[in-house]
């Protein structure tokens, strides 16, 4: 049962870096903090991407190419029993490459392929264990609004494989989006689950619940116990909050948030991703702010 639930989590968690739903933003710069509070560990994350739609000759059908920068800072407070400079900072960088294309029936396919590296590139160069490779499988059957759909609806099928993961299979995804009303919204599924308020144009409100996170290799791993050596860090946080959206024009949004950590940990692993330490994590709160360029 155990295992089970690691499992139903692990899914959550990895599959909310579902990155054709981020190709609907076309440039993105983010900055989060969990600030430090009771506990032991403050977290800050900056976030820029950047995605380059090609259009091909088949009408709907693009190219899509990119990448996602992200710095990630842990500062300790007290000294734990083995080196913390190793967990300090680490780098993640994605090469988003898509292809989307219209079907039948309302129908759209997307396809994702993504190397990247993830690291805290202590030994300033890049190895093999740093590498991590990931890809999406996707259908969309998206109605907008028109004379003959009163009720927008968008409903998201797929699966999504990723190095982080863990597991060497892919795992499914899904999501359906509905507008039922003239100023709400709603969107029920994985990785994200929101409740939308379109106050006006410009102006909209949004309580959420999500998952956010992220897994780096150690390159020199961090001895515990002077017997068992971690070779990569997970942090895994349960969040629900508000978000506060102010559309500048059609395309750019402004956005910040602030979120409840209903869960928080930050486990440090060993080769065969198994938990051996966890670091104190009660951060109870979290903040993001950042813009976007979306299509």
């Amino acid at each position: 049962m155990k295992n089970l639930k690691v499992l139903c989590f692990t899914i959550t968690l990895f599959i909310i870096n579902f990155s054709f739903a981020q190709l609907s933003d076309l440039a993105r710069i983010e900055y989060t903090i969990l600030p430090a509070g009771e506990s032991n560990i403050q977290y800050s994350r900056v976030r820029a991407l950047f995605n380059y739609p090609i259009k091909l000759k088949k009408e709907g059908t693009y190219l899509f190419l990119g990448v996602d920068y992200s710095t990630v800072s842990l500062n300790m407070r007290e000294t734990p029993s083995f080196g913390k400079e190793e967990l300090n900072d680490f780098q993640l960088l994605d090469i988003n490459i898509a292809y989307t294309t219209p079907l039948k029936n309302d129908w759209r396919l997307g396809v994702r392929f993504t190397p990247g590296f993830s690291s805290n590139l202590t030994a300033n160069d890049l190895n093999l264990e740093d590498v991590i490779l990931s890809g999406d499988v996707i259908f969309i059957k998206d109605k907008k609004e028109s004379k003959d759909v009163k009720k927008p609806w968008r409903l998201v099928l797929g699966v999504s494989y990723s190095g982080n993961r863990g597991y060497p299979f892919p795992l499914p995804f899904i999501s359906y989006y509905r507008k039922f009303h003239s100023k709400w919204s709603y969107n029920l599924g994985v990785p994200k689950t929101n409740l939308q308020y379109h106050a006006s144009i410009k102006h909209r409100f949004k309580l959420y619940t999500e998952l956010d996170g992220f897994t780096s290799n150690l390159q020199r791993g961090v001895l515990i116990n002077n017997s068992t050596v971690a070779k990569s860090i997970n942090m895994s946080l349960l969040l629900s909050g508000l978000q506060y959206e102010f559309h500048i024009t059609n395309n750019i949004q402004f956005y910040a948030r602030t979120s409840y950590v209903l869960s928080n940990s930050v486990n440090l692993r060993d080769k065969n991703k198994d938990d051996i330490v966890g670091l104190d994590s009660s951060n109870p709160l979290y903040l993001r702010t950042g813009i976007r360029f979306k299509i």
